[in-house]
């Protein structure tokens, strides 16, 4: 990918179309992947300086393939409109910065490369997803990369990873407890830890921890975090004091495991700084576990830019912290403080210093349109239909002309009976709201947009001649309808976390968020203050840490499960087909027979019902009523 993007940066990368892209062109051509040189909405600036420290670092996680931008009109997305072009450009500039300031400026990754968009998932038969789109994280400065659970649902994944992934990194990319057999051999996908100095030479010792996934594909193992920071290796990784402990990892920093690991470091050294860039349930968040240490969660889809900076003491090697043989600095708290910054040019410049015709660099451009052409490659901009509306996940009350998930569930109907033997059968379609991962915006409908709304590659399975009052009962008992399903629903929680679904705690943030704005006054507040939507963050860190001041999108709960239009006029006991995503195939069973006495259903009764995935069902309704 190097030499591709060279080849381009000495052909003379030529500037891209600044037109309104969520439209077609008069040509027919949709430009909804060229850059754009100036945002096409009115962007909140931030509204104040960054603060530096001696140490700093520029963080990503879960970023799942959102590499050329948001860059649909409706807000809040054009927040989120700079590409990794930019985002290159904007780290070369920061890199300048820390040089001219004399301090040490770190980028690092929690993961969470897969999984999201046309340019990670939208590759041809017989590749390899986020293969080529992840190469362009290689082609960035990265100091750390930590593996997340996207990384681990399909072997080949892993693999590409191990393979082609991480030996780009020299050691850098990290997989603290989790491990892919090869040949019979268990082995890191990346490394364990690592071990380097800085520019300023502060010695570091680096971990990268994943939550305890349980989702894995065959083949790969993810040890828990409780058991991990037993091992040997462990011991020995820690057992030498840095000068600063950074523990990049795929796991929230509130509500999770990262105390495990915090606490058999402080068992072994009670005052060395430990920064954490944690990720996985794509909010913004922090928190300090005591006053020498902080941890930062860096949102999703390449919405924010994390930044960390950290007054601390001089390297131990050069010998200035010591006196008389003390340490006078190590019991002291360290300065700390913690940005969210919205993506886009506004921000990038603003904080770089540089004006629209100084701030891209050569190499950024060449990774913008490097971006480009693999959409073009991938024919992301291939147009399935004309969306008529916006169709929003939380935004829009369920049900209602404007939810996405009142959408799917009469997609259903029509994508998954297409040249199906048993379309004319009576049928009850059930799929997770969990696998709508992105809103669909008013305009022409893209195979890109297609892939962030429903990436997964998810089976359609059902079960026959279920007695119709049976099927049309699955729902409500798999959204836990009455006090009775309290214990099982928190059961089916914990297992649904283990194995990777975020939504519920993304929700409960924008929820929170929402009702913390109602109180404070809502619509007059944010009409008196000119704001623009976006995410209005509390945390538990001192100070305000959204860079830009947004109003909070209006939030509305949706159920976990949804399901198409039952069958009207048929008996109770008529049979039907009952259809649902792969995904959820034990727990519907379980449910099933819990249900009634008169079967009893194992996966012996489940058949394929279609040969449609659920990445392909919205495109295919698309062709059939968009157009």
């Amino acid at each position: 990918m190097q030499s591709v993007l060279l080849a381009l940066v000495f052909a003379g990368v030529a500037l891209a179309c600044g037109d309104d892209h969520t439209h077609a062109a008069r040509d027919g051509h949709v430009h909804d992947h060229a850059k754009r040189e100036f945002p096409t909405a009115k962007l909140t600036p931030p509204s104040r300086p960054l603060k530096w420290g001696s140490l700093n670092i520029i963080h990503t996680t879960d970023s799942h393939g959102w590499l050329l931008g948001h860059q649909k009109t409706s807000f809040p997305e054009p927040n989120y409109s700079a590409d990794f072009g930019d985002f290159s450009s904007f780290v070369t500039h920061m890199k300048e910065l820390a040089l001219k300031k004399d301090v040490d400026l770190l980028l690092v990754d929690s993961g969470d490369l897969h999984d999201g968009t046309g340019l990670s998932d939208g590759y041809p038969a017989g590749g390899v997803d986020a293969q080529q789109s992840n190469e362009f994280f290689q082609n960035l400065p990265y100091d750390v990369l930590a593996i997340g659970n996207h990384e681990l649902y399909i072997y080949n994944n892993t693999l590409d990873m191990h393979n082609n992934f991480a030996p780009h990194f020299n050691g850098r990319y990290l997989s603290s407890n989790v491990n892919i057999t090869i040949d019979g051999v268990s082995k890191p996908v990346g490394s364990r830890f690592a071990k380097f100095k800085t520019r300023k030479g502060r010695a570091v010792t680096a971990l990268g921890v994943l939550f305890d996934f349980t989702g894995n594909d065959a083949n790969t193992t993810v040890q828990t975090v409780e058991n991990m920071v037993k091992e040997a290796w462990f011991a020995d990784a820690i057992k030498d004091e840095p000068d600063v402990f950074l523990l990049a990892g795929h796991m929230p920093v509130s509500r999770d495991n990262w105390p495990l690991v915090f606490n058999a470091i402080r068992a072994v050294h009670p005052l060395t700084p430990i920064l954490i860039l944690g990720g996985h349930t794509h909010i913004r968040d922090c928190l300090q576990l005591d006053g020498r240490s902080m941890s930062l969660e860096s949102g999703r889809y390449m919405e924010t830019v994390g930044w960390m900076s950290a007054d601390l003491p001089e390297p131990k090697a050069h010998g200035h912290r010591r006196h008389n043989g003390e340490d006078h600095s190590v019991n002291k708290n360290i300065t700390f403080s913690r940005r969210y910054l919205d993506p886009n040019r506004v921000t990038f410049e603003y904080h770089t210093g540089r004006g629209n015709f100084s701030f891209d660099t050569t190499w950024g451009r060449s990774i913008t349109k490097g971006l480009e052409q693999l959409a073009k490659k991938f024919d992301l901009s291939f147009t399935y239909g004309t969306s008529p509306a916006d169709f929003t996940i939380n935004q829009a009350p369920f049900p209602s002309n404007n939810s996405l998930l009142s959408l799917m569930a009469e997609v259903m109907p029509v994508a998954l009976t297409v040249n199906n033997t048993r379309a004319s059968v009576p049928n009850i379609m059930i799929t997770n709201s969990g696998s709508l991962r992105f809103d669909i915006y008013a305009g022409p409908f893209t195979k890109n947009d297609q892939l962030t709304a429903s990436p997964f590659a998810d089976s359609f399975l059902y079960i026959p001649n279920v007695p119709f009052s049976v099927a049309n009962a699955v729902l409500p008992a798999l959204n836990g309808a009455g006090a009775d399903n309290r214990k099982r629903d928190e059961g089916v929680e914990a297992e649904l976390w283990a194995r990777g679904y975020v939504g519920t705690r993304y929700r409960e943030w924008m929820e929170n968020m929402a009702r913390r704005d109602a109180e404070l006054g809502g619509e007059a507040r944010r009409a008196a203050a000119n704001l623009t939507l976006g995410y209005v963050t509390t945390d538990a860190c001192p100070g305000v840490g959204d860079d830009t001041p947004h109003a909070p999108l209006e939030f509305h709960a949706i159920p976990d499960f949804i399901a198409s239009a039952a069958p009207t006029g048929i008996a109770d006991d008529a049979p039907i087909d009952l259809v649902f995503v792969d995904f959820i195939e034990t727990q519907l069973i379980g449910i099933l027979n819990g249900l009634q006495s008169e079967n009893v259903y194992t996966t012996a009764d489940v058949a394929k019902y279609t040969s449609v995935l659920a990445s392909e069902a919205l495109g295919i309704y698309a062709e059939q009523v968009w157009n």
